[in-house]
């Protein structure tokens, strides 16, 4: 595949420069004008750049940096500036950034670095004419995610990964020049890559909310309704609230799930309104490693939807501990192969990097650390992390297990079950409930008993108004509150 994002995106703004590229509140941008935007940028980096840092509020701007530092044969690190200081300060150092693209509002939040100010500045300084030389192996950007050290990994995806995922959602979602993205999730999260990158590169344009449209669903469907948004990509807790909705935007057509668990209650009333997709995949693996159309299959008998089939240059194998492949129904190990399959983690993780296995013949595997099955079908069913195991009483018990069937009682229209340690160092779990109405306790437990051994029903049930959510828009774990436990002998 000899392909760049950057070159893509130049073959496509041939064919469509007089074409909305870039949707906000109050203005809209061609791509012909965001191609000579980012040709502006890139004429201002330094010359024999490797690495930008990038942390802006999301805008025309902030991808057109990216596209430039594309250009450049640089990678970008993306970081929003929500971000804790310190964090953004951890990922700028490992990924050893050459300066970092902000603005104003921001320069104490990257203080130490070198800084261009995209607000004031940038126009003013340019330097030298970059010229393009990417290679298609060449580092496009480093994601950070949380890492198992307690200190966040950055993942290295290369331009031939990108291009290969651009190929495999226009082979899926049929992208034309009347779409539109909505451009919604956080800039350090892959659905970012698939709203911006697999949008534009397909000629469609992208719509970015401003942060007042964030701020509620229905705010957000007033702007999905104002810009004639046809597609959404997003976590499932985005979908678990447009199906509470009366109804949605009759522009939207294709409603894809990602980064989590998706739940049949969490699109119910969707399925007859758009084409509702679960997708599956890690970081590491490039945005989506497989595809599941709901509309035209069912959810298990937990309420979760497969995780589906591998996309379009992507091999999936179900291992055992030995490395060999189950058979159908049999539980596994996920493992990924093939275009998607990232340059791994940078910086010093050489013992989390074993997870990429080099294979003879030249190309590598991702063990994914997470369980599944194969169903008769082909389609593959998740399970749960391979690490997400508590002991209770000497036993082993997997909370996500747990969590399933409490999504499954009746008047649970929401919950989330946490693991925690007593004085003693003792495992204990206590359930988080988002309720359709008044819940006993007493019956709630009566009801898990019938799925779930007695060491397996959480100690302690908490009533929430609503699951927070983090930037990221999962479940946010720190501001759930924790119920104190005393250590027994």
């Amino acid at each position: 595949m000899n392909q760049t994002m950057y070159g893509l995106f130049t073959q496509v703004v041939k064919e469509n420069e007089d074409r909305i590229a870039i949707i906000e509140e109050h203005r809209q941008m061609t791509f012909g004008q965001l191609l000579a935007l980012t040709n502006q940028i890139a004429d201002t980096l330094p010359k024999d750049v490797q690495t930008v840092g990038i942390v802006m509020d999301h805008c025309a701007e902030m991808i057109a940096t990216m596209l430039a530092t594309l250009k450049c044969g640089a990678r970008y690190v993306p970081a929003e500036p929500t971000f804790p200081t310190g964090r953004i300060h951890y990922m700028m150092t490992e990924a050893q950034v050459n300066l970092i693209m902000t603005e104003s509002a921001y320069r104490s939040k990257v203080s130490g670095f070198p800084i261009r100010l995209m607000d004031q500045e940038w126009h003013q300084n340019s330097i030298s004419p970059s010229f393009m030389q990417a290679k298609p192996s060449a580092p496009a950007y480093v994601l950070y995610t949380s890492g198992t050290t307690g200190k966040p990994k950055g993942v290295c995806v290369t331009n031939q990964n990108v291009c290969h995922y651009v190929q495999a959602f226009a082979d899926e979602f049929h992208p034309t020049h009347t779409d539109i993205m909505l451009q919604y999730s956080v800039c350090s999260f892959d659905i970012f890559v698939e709203e911006v990158f697999a949008s534009l590169i397909n000629g469609m344009a992208i719509a970015i909310p401003s942060k007042e449209d964030k701020s509620n669903i229905q705010a957000l469907m007033q702007f999905v309704d104002r810009h004639h948004v046809t597609m959404i990509s997003g976590f499932p807790y985005l979908f678990a609230q447009m199906n509470l909705l009366s109804s949605i935007p009759h522009s939207l057509r294709l409603l894809i799930s990602g980064g989590d668990v998706l739940r049949a209650s969490y699109v119910d009333h969707l399925l007859d309104q758009a084409d509702v997709y679960n997708t599956y995949g890690p970081s590491e693996t490039t945005v989506c490693a497989s595809y599941y159309h709901c509309n035209s299959g069912k959810a298990l008998a937990d309420g979760t939807y497969p995780v589906g089939k591998p996309v379009k240059g992507i091999t999936i194998r179900l291992l055992d501990e030995k490395g060999q492949e189950v058979e159908k129904g049999q539980m596994g190990e996920i493992c990924i192969y093939g275009n998607g399959v990232s340059n791994g983690y940078i910086g010093d993780h050489l013992e989390e990097n074993q997870v990429f296995v080099s294979l003879e013949d030249g190309s590598k595997m991702y063990r994914s650390g997470d369980l599944g099955y194969v169903l008769p079908d082909g389609n593959i069913a998740f399970l749960h992390r391979k690490d997400s195991q508590i002991m209770i009483y000497g036993k082993r018990v997997e909370v996500k297990e747990v969590e399933s069937c409490l999504c499954q009682c009746k008047n649970v229209q929401q919950a989330v079950v946490q693991a925690n340690k007593d004085e003693k160092g003792l495992a204990y779990m206590t359930a988080y409930i988002v309720s359709k109405e008044d819940l006993k306790v007493s019956d709630l437990k009566k009801e898990l008993a019938q799925n779930l051994t007695s060491f397996m029903i959480p100690e302690f049930f908490v009533k929430m108004k609503e699951i927070p959510l983090n930037d990221n828009g999962k479940p946010d774990i720190h501001q759930l509150p924790i119920v104190l436990k005393e250590g027994t002998v």
